[in-house]
């Protein structure tokens, strides 16, 4: 797999995964955690894929209490390609800091952002959609991936296909961005055929994108240009500029726009994709490896139905039960007449719920935080 030129991975890795807790916490989010059995963190999954396309070209944006955690799992890495958020201003701040470094290092590069928390296990079919991509870019299209629903998720957001781009096979114009729907409406829309998820998969020089910034929220490309003015006195820019730079997403601040100002085009992909979100996703994702290296539990009892075990099988004891069991404390874990339940044992934390309320685990993180439950969330 060659390189492609001046192609530079930016990987944003921050947000505490709240979803994913107990595993995921602020202190050590999910991107730095082996979800999928494969003996790679999320993050390093995510340079291992990057890394053929891009070489040493890259720029991980994480917080600071994050960054000797970055650091250590990618051994690679210079440590200059390691920046640290003072503080967590959403993806704009983030991968806006990359593009105005960017900028000013290499006229000729084309940026492309993917974040350090997704799966995607086909890296060959990744690379041949983000070659077209970069290309799309070059003519100074804000360019997306779309992803090809499997399903109507609520979950996600959804990109809407317009015409195909003239002398770029495989890229449409982007008609809207939408916000994520109902059921109904999300059915509805891949009955159309015309509607891809939107994972936030974002390729484009990085001029045009802080340009289309500039359009919309000048001060805030002026500050981020600012902040990169100077790169050896970067610690210095971002302590005068940064917590005055607006708290909002790329999506928000330039997408969304500027596909209303025609700017934008999306390379539909067809590669699996999971943002593994919660654990009901987990689950499934993981339930599409059953069988192949440990990570799947056993079928036990009579009439057994199959749970899903993520870490050491044999601290599992599943008896005519289903769903996902994560024993991370160490301890053995019996599950018996359960169907889709998720348990997950840590040593400091024991979550029990759902799939269909894997969703809601981000509010008992909340009401931690509300009862000052330090070192649990």
């Amino acid at each position: 797999m060659s390189a492609i030129d001046h192609f530079w991975a930016v990987v944003p890795a921050g947000g505490a995964g709240t979803r994913l807790w107990p595993l995921s916490r602020s202190g050590a989010p999910k991107f730095l955690h082996d979800l999928t059995g494969t003996g790679r963190s999320l993050l390093q999954g995510t340079w291992d894929r990057l890394a053929p396309l891009a070489e040493d070209r890259f720029l991980v944006v994480t917080g600071r209490a994050h960054r000797a955690a970055v650091l250590e799992q990618l051994p690679d890495a210079d440590p200059d390609q390691v920046l640290a958020e003072p503080s967590p201003r959403d993806s704009m701040a983030a991968i806006g800091l990359a593009a105005a470094l960017l900028e000013r290092a290499d006229p000729e590069a084309v940026m492309g952002s993917f974040a350090a928390d997704h799966v995607i296990p086909d890296a060959d079919a990744f690379a041949e959609v983000l070659r077209v991509a970069v290309e799309v870019a070059r003519d100074d299209w804000l360019v997306t991936l779309g992803i090809e629903p499997t399903f109507p998720s609520p979950a996600f957001g959804y990109i809407r296909l317009g015409e195909p781009l003239a002398g770029r096979p495989g890229a449409h114009a982007v008609e809207t961005f939408v916000e994520k729907p109902s059921v109904r409406t999300a059915t509805d829309y891949l009955a159309t055929g015309r509607y891809r998820w939107n994972a936030g998969m974002f390729v484009v020089r990085p001029t045009v994108l802080l340009d289309l910034l500039g359009r919309w929220h000048p001060e805030f490309a002026a500050a981020l240009r600012r902040v990169a003015a100077d790169p050896a006195a970067l610690e210095a820019g971002l302590a005068q500029e940064w917590e005055g730079l607006p708290k909002i997403a790329l999506d928000h601040a330039v997408a969304e726009p500027a596909a209303d100002a025609g700017r934008v085009a999306c390379v539909p992909a067809s590669f699996g994709w999971d943002d593994v979100g919660d654990f009901d996703s987990l689950a499934t994702l993981l339930d599409g490896h059953h069988g192949g290296d440990g990570r799947d539990g056993e079928e036990q009892g009579s009439g057994a139905a199959r749970t899903t075990v993520l870490g050491a099988e044999r601290l599992v004891r599943a008896i005519d039960s289903s769903g996902l069991v994560v024993p991370a404390g160490g301890r053995v874990v019996a599950v018996v007449g359960l169907e889709d339940v998720v348990v997950v044992d840590t040593p400091d934390a024991l979550l029990v719920t759902t799939r269909a309320r894997a969703q809601d685990v981000k509010r008992v993180v909340a009401d931690l935080k509300e009862s000052g439950g330090e070192g649990l969330t």
